[in-house]
């Protein structure tokens, strides 16, 4: 293995591990159609050997004992021998999954991370009741009511105790901005939680739709920003699902109904206690005629697969990137009295054309792992480098019947290079340093950057030898120790990254995929395939 390779594995580790957590979160949509009033499985015997177990040590064990600690790590290895998506989720982590998936919560509406111990504003929700009082993005919390949070090793889930609350209530904070601390009284309110990151024309006929998950209010963002992209003369759609990790299989099938015409099949599941499912368009759609391209990558899963599946299987549209990750398991949740919950896969789901893209899940740790090795063997940088297609059995689409894979991922019908001007180490050890600069930087000169709008700052704006070198030298300050690149395109990558997030902070995440998708080559064979 070459020092490239290696470079990129470990720049992209986080990205993995990103992958992996959001999976266990969003992975699945409860689907117990023909079973949901059934009596509880858990009540099915009379004699529970578990119970008596528990009740055999709470009444003999030399010392004494937590009984509901031990069920929690007792469930956990239950499930150690299922499947990677079958999991426990613990009563304090519920809210916030169930938050995730519904599309809103009660807050301040502020996206925030912690930059040595101090909470700083990474955005405000637009709408949201911070930016109604003027909280910016940049600001620092320092106060919450009487009590000082900066400073004092505050985690991110402290911070969503004190922040999150019932709508109608009030919250007072202290922010630090430009030196001085200035009070707010924001009073909390319901925060949307968009799943669609952008919605804009990529030229004066072809659109473009950033979905980041499928949600319950994913499927209404979607149908508005087609509908408001076609007032604008789209004819065509770009339709980006990379790194969307899954979510609601209905959000998935009521989209691609928005591409496929007529009574089509998407998706049908089926498990040992689960009669197969079809799910079927039944409705005229907002988008059934233009030419639709869909890009997807190996962190693309789940209901990003089924939608991604479907497209390719009714030669509906040209799916372009890398293999997607490769998950094709449902999954039904089990709630208990004390809010904890089960989720446990029930079915198997396929495409219209039969296909199973369900990696295998033998070697638990490799099932996780094999996108890293995918890293490491270099598929991501060249098509088919180790015969990904773990499928013998061949499918071929509904229309043109091309041949098409199943068993590990989505194979998009034209591969794409992961570009490595900015998934590099280089890159990577620098990106942490780039946030907090633009904090700084955003501060100081807010009346220039109020003169942009989106599109003249995707356009116009530069990150000059000035602005590249103060950043240079902000790292150095902040701990940085290593020799700067004299790699042009690493530098290029980094500058692009740069831009991106000022651009996010000041048109939030429409900004940063403008600016990214600005001089990508994926957009660009995208826009060529359109054009065949």
């Amino acid at each position: 293995m070459d020092k490239n390779t290696s470079d990129q594995k470990q720049s992209l580790h986080p990205f993995i591990i990103a992958i992996v957590l959001a999976g266990g979160i969003f992975l699945g949509y409860i689907i117990g159609i023909n079973g949901m009033n059934k009596p509880s499985v858990f009540t099915k015997y009379n004699y529970n050997k578990i119970d008596d177990i528990l009740d055999y040590i709470e009444a003999n064990y030399v010392d004494s004992v937590n009984r509901y600690d031990i069920e929690e790590k007792a469930i956990a290895e239950l499930l150690a021998d299922l499947d990677p998506h079958s999991y426990y989720i613990p009563a304090e982590e519920t809210q916030s999954i169930a938050e995730d998936m519904q599309g809103n919560f009660e807050g301040i509406g502020v996206q925030f991370r912690i930059v040595k111990d101090t909470i700083l504003i990474e955005n405000t929700i637009e709408g949201g009741p911070s930016e109604k009082v003027g909280i910016q993005a940049g600001d620092k919390i320092v106060f919450v009511g009487d009590s000082l949070i900066a400073g004092v090793g505050v985690s991110n889930a402290d911070v969503m105790l004190l922040l999150k609350g019932p709508r109608g209530t009030k919250v007072n904070i202290k922010v630090l901005r430009k030196g001085k601390l200035i009070p707010f009284s924001i009073t909390r309110d319901k925060i949307p939680l968009y799943s669609v990151d952008a919605s804009y024309m990529l030229n004066k006929t072809t659109g473009y739709i950033k979905v980041n998950r499928f949600a319950a209010t994913t499927y209404d963002e979607f149908v508005a920003g087609v509908q408001n992209l076609q007032k604008e003369g789209m004819e065509h759609l770009v339709l980006d699902l990379r790194g969307n990790p899954g979510g609601y299989l209905q959000a998935a099938v009521e989209m691609t109904d928005e591409f496929l015409d007529g009574k089509k099949l998407v998706v049908y599941t089926e498990g040992l206690h689960q009669d197969k499912y079809e799910y079927i368009t039944n409705r005229k759609g907002v988008f059934e005629e233009g030419k639709l391209v869909v890009l997807i990558d190996q962190n693309s899963a789940s209901a990003s697969e089924i939608m991604a599946g479907a497209i390719q299987d009714w030669d509906r549209g040209v799916i372009i990137g890398r293999r997607s990750f490769g998950k094709g398991l449902v999954q039904d949740q089990h709630e208990f009295p004390d809010k904890s919950a089960l989720r446990l896969t029930i079915a198997r789901y396929f495409t219209p054309t039969g296909r199973s893209i369900q990696k295998s899940y033998e070697d638990k740790d490799a099932y996780f792992n094999e996108v890293d090795f995918r890293y490491e063997n270099g598929e991501l940088l060249g098509l088919d480098s180790t015969g990904a297609h773990q499928d013998t059995v061949k499918y071929y689409t509904l229309v043109k019947k091309r041949e098409v894979y199943g068993g590990g991922g989505i194979t998009p019908d034209v591969f794409m290079p992961l570009d490595t001007s900015y998934a590099n180490l280089y890159v990577a050890q620098l990106r942490q340093y780039i946030l907090p600069f633009l904090y700084d930087y955003v501060e100081s000169n807010r009346t220039a950057l109020e003169k942009y709008n989106v599109a003249s700052f995707t356009n116009s704006f530069k990150v000059d030898a000035k602005l590249f070198g103060e950043f240079q030298n902000f790292a150095r300050l902040e701990g940085y120790s290593e020799s700067f690149s004299s790699n042009a395109a690493y530098n290029e990558g980094l500058q692009l990254l740069i831009k991106a997030n000022l651009a996010k902070q000041l048109f939030q995440n429409e900004g940063f995929y403008r600016v990214i998708n600005s001089d990508a080559p994926i957009i660009k064979e995208a826009l060529k395939q359109i054009k065949k």
